[in-house]
């Protein structure tokens, strides 16, 4: 269960991609001679970040990598920030996105994997991990996921703050209004 008064302080949603939002497995080939890469995303996460837009919570999703799989998913889920940081420094590039977006470390829930993501969690105001994460970020996290990445714990994390926040609802309604499908 999720802190009520920490999930009312989250004003940014921050994600890393390679087994959180997607399994861990990358699937590498090559088309017409052209290198080509396939991630698997979870389509329940992807709805989640969509009625997580209704709730005023902004998104970043922050790879340690850059990879053109992970920009198509953004863009189809209008993720607008997006940082692709060759080398994993993800400190720097969360420091410079939250002057940008005058946001504090305790107003970020972050949900992260693997040792790249500590400097993060152990900054944020609300630090998730995964439920398949390395030991070192199931420590350093207050809330850890039933669910592993990339099998629906990104959506998991979100229902918990906004339930939490007691929005859930009102956020869902949100999204069922921009369908047209409010009668429901």
């Amino acid at each position: 269960m999720i802190n009520p008064d920490v999930a009312g302080r989250i004003k940014l949603f921050g994600l890393d991609v390679d087994g959180v939002l997607t399994d861990n497995a990358i699937f590498i080939g090559s088309v017409n001679g052209e290198r080509v890469e396939l991630k698997r995303f979870d389509i329940q996460d992807g709805l989640g970040l969509v009625v997580l837009r209704h709730s005023g919570i902004k998104v970043v999703w922050l790879s340690g990598r850059e990879s053109k799989a992970t920009s198509l998913r953004a863009a189809e889920l209008k993720i607008e920030e997006v940082l692709q940081i060759d080398g994993a420094a993800k400190l720097p590039a969360m420091a410079d996105l939250m002057k940008r977006l005058n946001v504090t470390w305790e107003e970020i829930a972050f949900v992260g994997d693997d040792l790249a993501d500590l400097p993060i969690l152990r900054r944020c105001g609300l630090p998730i991990a995964v439920a398949n994460a390395v030991p070192e970020v199931l420590e350093a996290a207050v809330h850890v996921t039933r669910l592993p990445g990339g099998q629906g714990a990104v959506r998991e994390a979100i229902e918990g703050i906004l339930k939490a926040r007691g929005s859930w609802d009102d956020a869902v309604r949100g999204y069922l209004r921009d369908r047209g499908d409010d009668a429901a």
